[in-house]
């Protein structure tokens, strides 16, 4: 997984990788959630790439969007 960048210096993720169609994503918690297009939609995904990549504010949307609308728990 990539480190994320946390540009803002407070947010609960830690890491994250890419793929086509989906994120996952890991929390200070150690928790890993893989969030896909069935699970949240095209545009979410693509946002939270974008946000991934960027290095700030893909906690934030994940709390004020996403919520609980992953694919899975990992762990």
């Amino acid at each position: 997984m990539k480190v994320y960048k946390d540009l803002s210096g407070n947010s609960a993720v830690t890491s994250y990788e890419i793929a086509h169609g989906e994120i996952t994503v890991r929390f200070a918690d150690d928790s890993i959630y893989l969030y896909t297009t069935q699970s949240t939609g095209a545009v979410n995904i693509n946002e939270m790439q974008r946000l991934a990549s960027n290095g700030q504010g893909l906690n934030s949307f994940i709390d004020r969007i996403v919520n609980k609308n992953y694919a899975r728990k990992i762990r």
